[in-house]
């Protein structure tokens, strides 16, 4: 069975020829160019990965990403036609796993959905050690699911491997780079990307941990980030 993927965008040539290049790839496409459509699909269909477009009439596609967030836990792509850092951050605090800016290349983007999609697929798979546990964290990566001091911890896709990737390592800086190439796959990273800073930021409001005094995640300034043994 072919993943689903959501495609929301009210450009129609553009939605086009992202769902025509996803078929290529035998992906199955729902393409909506309102953000209600998309909504009534997402309520009814089991989906694997949504590509929003973030400049829609009327509900936003940072809205849907919300409401996707609420109730599901699969990879969200950002397409958006702003290339300010406002945006960019906006959407990744929301929940999104990734953005791309407008004019885009199709590649990239089917490039960018196969990355998200292994790497969401890879919790489903049996693993030799399958449970973390760290000073009340405790993190199955067969269940995808997260406690902090015995209490459910939303954690979106990236959110999750950093997470996972950071307790592996425990007692060793991972660079921003790593992690990067770790959970995307590819060679998209650059020095001014801070896509990661943005994602360990949020993940910090959630496990209430400061930057000043962290108990969980440490910068290393100029290095990565680390949890301590």
């Amino acid at each position: 069975m072919s993943d689903k993927i959501l495609v929301l965008d009210d450009e129609r040539e553009i939605a086009d020829l992202v769902a025509l290049y996803l078929k290529n790839e035998n992906y199955t496409v729902f393409k909506f160019s309102t953000a209600q459509e998309a909504l009534e699909c997402i309520d009814k269909t089991e989906l694997d990965l949504a590509i929003l477009d973030i400049m829609l009439p009327g509900e936003s596609g940072l809205a849907v990403c919300q409401r996707i967030r609420d109730k599901h836990t699969y990879p969200i792509i950002m397409l958006t036609a702003k290339d300010t850092e406002v945006d960019k951050i906006t959407g990744l605090t929301i929940g999104a796993d990734d953005y791309i800016t407008k004019p885009f290349r199709p590649l990239e983007l089917v490039a960018r959905v196969k990355a998200q999609l292994r790497r969401y697929k890879r919790y489903g798979k049996a693993q030799t050690e399958n449970v973390i546990v760290h000073s009340g964290l405790v993190i199955n990566i067969n269940t995808h699911e997260c406690l902090l001091n015995e209490k459910p911890l939303p954690l979106t896709p990236t959110e999750f491997s950093i997470l996972r990737i950071l307790c592996e390592n425990k007692g060793n800086v991972v660079s921003s780079e790593r992690l990067f190439h770790e959970i995307w796959g590819d060679e998209y990273f650059s020095k001014g990307n801070n896509t990661i800073t943005v994602h360990i930021r949020h993940l910090r409001e959630k496990m209430n941990d400061t930057i000043d005094n962290p108990k969980y995640i440490k910068t290393v300034w100029g290095v990565g980030y680390k949890i301590e043994k």
